[in-house]
């Protein structure tokens, strides 16, 4: 009988620690829908596809903090993923959550690294785009199943007349 409630109270430790972390995902959620605009949506017509690459959509965090991850409206959900390079910006499709739509013009980086909120790669294989949303920057993590398409993202996103 002893045994019986030792894992009794082990499952309504576990529970109890599952419950708090969804209320904190929800608070977050709550609280950066306050403070984020909606990720644009990917246009109707975007335009030809320049360039397009398959994977794994990691995450979105606040720019410069890689383990600041924005989880409203969907954007904490890693996903399969198809990223496609338009004139006007890239689209950011995912299966099981909400497509978004980066414009160019919000743009303002683009570089491989090792790590962004809960993932951590040994080597340079992820893509993370640094752009901005209304008065806020944030770093969209890729890791794409061709390593070899990164350089080409990188050429084709490069800012004009600025350091990267």
């Amino acid at each position: 009988m002893e045994r019986f409630w030792l894992v009794l109270a082990i499952v309504a430790f576990f529970l109890l620690c599952l419950w708090g972390m969804y209320v904190g995902w929800r608070r977050k959620s709550r609280s950066q829908s306050a403070q984020l605009p909606p990720f644009p949506a990917v246009p109707a017509d975007p335009g030809d596809v320049l360039l397009e690459s398959t994977g794994v959509y990691l995450a979105t965090t606040i720019a410069g903090e890689w383990q600041n991850r924005i989880v409203t409206r969907g954007a904490g959900l890693r996903t399969g993923a198809v990223w496609r390079l338009h004139g006007g910006g890239i689209a950011v499709e995912r299966g099981g959550a909400p497509d978004f739509w980066i414009p160019r013009d919000a743009i303002t980086g683009v570089r491989r690294d090792t790590k962004i909120a809960g993932k951590v790669m040994g080597t340079d294989a992820l893509l993370i785009v640094t752009w901005r949303l209304g008065d806020t920057g944030l770093d969209t993590g890729f890791r794409g199943d061709d390593l070899d398409d990164y350089p080409q993202w990188i050429e084709q996103l490069k800012i004009k007349g600025g350091a990267q």
